[in-house]
């Protein structure tokens, strides 16, 4: 007999409580490009989320974190779809349908506006995923929403994130800190 010692918040859920979480994720818009999905979250994608902000790498976001403040940071992303219509996308790749990391239209406590978050798996940083998510996710915001405005907020050290947003067409406005705001502007919404 093997032993699961998957914290039992981390387990997908089983039966009808399987096919209820199965109704709302169905409930998120699923975005497809040629080469990517934006699904929405399930908890086996916990796993890889939990990697990134837990290393060295989540300092861009104010960690690393502990593996519970991951789970509230990932549980964040997937409710927000309930409480204002936009949240978190796992991102996937649509050939091999392994998961690449994620992107998200977020609102924290603090955010003047919807924040445009990417992360990606270190493996799959440089391919140009998190640029395609973001647009995906951007469009969404923008064609869809109907949003004026999002924000990219970044660690002032935080270079590839930097020049993400530079490279989709975001323009800093702000430095609070270490942190830097990168607007968006819906330019069809202008009009």
């Amino acid at each position: 007999m093997t032993l699961d010692v998957t914290l039992r918040h981390e387990q997908a859920p089983q039966g009808i409580p399987s096919a209820i979480a199965a109704n709302v994720a169905a409930q998120v818009p699923t975005l497809v490009s040629d080469a990517l999905l934006l699904r929405a979250l399930t908890v086996e994608d916990f796993p890889l989320y939990a990697e990134i902000l837990c290393s060295e790498r989540g300092a861009y976001i104010g960690g690393p974190f502990s593996r519970d403040d991951a789970w509230y940071g990932f549980i964040q992303l997937a409710s927000t779809w309930m409480l204002h219509g936009h949240g978190g996308w796992a991102i996937q790749d649509v050939d091999s349908e392994d998961l690449l990391g994620f992107v998200f239209l977020g609102l924290e406590p603090g955010c003047v506006q919807i924040d445009l978050g990417f992360l990606v798996s270190e493996e799959n940083e440089g391919l140009g995923i998190a640029h395609e998510a973001a647009e995906m996710a951007r469009t969404f915001a923008f064609e869809t929403l109907d949003l004026a405005e999002l924000a990219s907020y970044i660690h002032k050290d935080n270079a590839r994130s930097i020049a993400l947003a530079e490279r989709l067409g975001a323009v800093r406005t702000v430095q609070d800190g270490d942190m830097l705001t990168y607007i968006h502007t819906n330019d069809e919404a202008a009009q």
